[in-house]
């Protein structure tokens, strides 16, 4: 029972979706979904917060407890959630509060190192991929190049064609092997809504089976 009910909740919703979806019908779309249903979803955001943020305190002081790995940080974890509850509770998001400094002076500036550091990781990659190991790595080379070159102004005094060169690569073989990526992600992504669906995926209930 105490899997039994989350699993039923889950299946019937995932199938009320479903019926919306291949179903245009008023009752089902207007009358149903729109007035029932979605309310109801957005009632539950509240609880998922609650819940996320209770798994996150949970798991720190777990990692806390047991001297996990660099243990030490997760005290600054716990602590940024304690201060932003506060700042959020206290004086709420407008001009001025503390959430909002917190925001413009410590978020943003974060977030600005990491995509800056994003930019070192692509590289290291793109060394490692583009080394012409193998006939397959030559071919990746030589399009990266064709395309970055494309990119500057160098590449006109080079050829004047290799602006539309770069052009082919990126909508013919580029749009191809996207295509392809996209189509195996929907594909997965059904096979994994029909096991959840159907009862066959658990994993998210917690434990084994």
């Amino acid at each position: 029972m105490k899997k039994n009910i989350p699993l039923a909740i889950v299946m019937i919703g995932g199938l009320i979706w479903v019926l919306w979806v291949f179903i245009p019908h008023k009752i089902l779309s207007e009358d149903f979904m729109y007035k029932f249903y979605i309310p109801w979803v957005y009632v539950q955001f509240p609880f998922g917060v609650i819940l996320g943020v209770l798994s996150l305190i949970m798991m720190h002081k777990t990692k806390i407890q047991r001297k996990a790995p660099k243990w030490q940080y997760s005290f600054f974890a716990l602590g940024g959630i304690a201060i932003t509850c506060i700042a959020g509770f206290g004086w709420g998001n407008q001009n001025g509060s503390p959430m909002m400094w917190m925001f413009t002076n410590m978020q943003m500036p974060m977030s600005s190192t990491m995509f800056s550091l994003l930019a070192f990781y692509i590289a290291s990659a793109a060394y490692k991929a583009f080394r012409a190991r193998s006939p397959e790595a030559t071919v990746l080379l030589l399009a990266a190049v064709v395309v970055m070159m494309a990119q500057v102004p160098f590449g006109l005094k080079i050829s004047r064609h290799l602006p539309d060169i770069s052009q082919w690569i990126l909508d013919v073989p580029n749009n191809a092997a996207k295509r392809g990526i996209v189509f195996g992600l929907g594909l997965g992504g059904v096979a994994t809504s029909l096991k959840i669906l159907l009862g066959i995926e658990r994993s998210y209930l917690g434990g084994g089976d």
